[in-house]
């Protein structure tokens, strides 16, 4: 296998693949400067005021998952340009809970619900007294489209617990009544060297199509063009999802694989589409959060297409 890890100002064969696919090389060439190889300045303020953290990477056995770490605002922390401190673990039931007690390759994501900003921050993790700490390689902002604007609310905050509600290999009918109703979940994927990412993706409720127990499908919506979640996806197509109740603080998180349907006649039957991506699921875990906060009711981007289809 080729080593694909690329320098701050670089895209690996997968991206490049899928931007030249999608028409958005060059495009995607000039936005390379906003990726560097540590925590912007002044980011210090931003990470203090959050309350979740969003994970991907890979287990033990190779399984792409996506989860949430929990904590009081300050549980985020830029020791310095180069590390990003987590005074936060993954329950003993998270399925990346193995993976982060060691050393690991992870992305993760901030995102400033209220006022719809979002960080990504990905590297190598390591283990501390009181969490983790992140080595940075990447750090860039993304674009405020798509994301729903919710409030956290108090008095939800406490260890890091959690209770396993079920495990399974597919979504039996309540858990695919969440997935409809949905309007935000995370996207986990990995390079075919390993390096990890994770992404959000946004829309109006039903923007998630559910075509089976083990199939789900979503629209690729208009954004930045670097395609980096699509890119791992070209040459690695295990991926992770993570679907929060923002009312409970239960997640539930499945693993697969995902595939590209780059047909424009498939993405016509969608509005907003420029693509379709369908996720195959190998395995579930839902799982309830005491610490996790409680949010407010949304209020959906006004960037959101219509969660509509065409001949369904």
């Amino acid at each position: 296998m080729t080593d694909d890890r690329r320098t701050p100002a670089s895209y690996h064969e997968g991206e490049l693949t899928a931007q030249s696919r999608a028409g958005f090389r060059a495009h995607a060439q000039r936005l390379l400067p906003i990726v560097g190889d540590a925590l912007p300045r002044g980011v210090g303020a931003f990470l203090a005021a959050q309350r979740v953290l969003f994970v991907g990477a890979a287990d033990p056995e190779g399984r792409v998952w996506a989860t949430a770490l929990y904590g009081e605002p300050g549980f985020l922390r830029a020791r310095d340009p180069a590390t990003l401190d987590i005074a936060s673990l993954p329950a003993a039931v998270d399925p990346l809970a193995g993976t982060l007690s060691a050393h690991a390759r992870v992305g993760t994501l901030v995102i400033d619900f209220p006022h719809r900003r979002r960080l990504r921050v990905n590297g190598r993790s390591s283990p501390t007294e009181h969490g983790l700490a992140l080595a940075v390689d990447q750090a860039y902002g993304n674009c405020p489209q798509y994301i729903q604007s919710r409030t956290p609310r108090q008095g939800r905050h406490g260890a890091t617990t959690g209770r396993l509600v079920s495990s399974g290999e597919g979504l039996d009918e309540g858990q695919r009544r969440v997935v409809r109703a949905a309007d935000t979940f995370l996207v986990a994927s990995v390079s075919a060297s390993g390096d990890a990412d994770v992404s959000h993706r946004g829309g109006d409720p039903g923007f998630v199509h559910v075509a089976s127990p083990t199939r789900l499908s979503w629209p690729d919506y208009a954004g930045n063009t670097m395609l980096m979640t699509l890119g791992n996806l070209t040459v690695n197509p295990g991926a992770g999802l993570l679907f929060v109740d923002w009312t409970s603080g239960t997640s539930m998180h499945l693993t697969g694989t995902a595939t590209i349907d780059w047909d424009p006649a498939v993405a016509a039957r969608v509005p907003g589409a420029q693509r379709i991506v369908v996720f195959d699921i190998s395995r579930t875990v839902v799982i309830e959060h005491a610490e996790a906060p409680s949010w407010s009711a949304p209020e959906y981007s006004r960037f959101n297409p219509p969660a509509t289809r065409s001949g369904s």
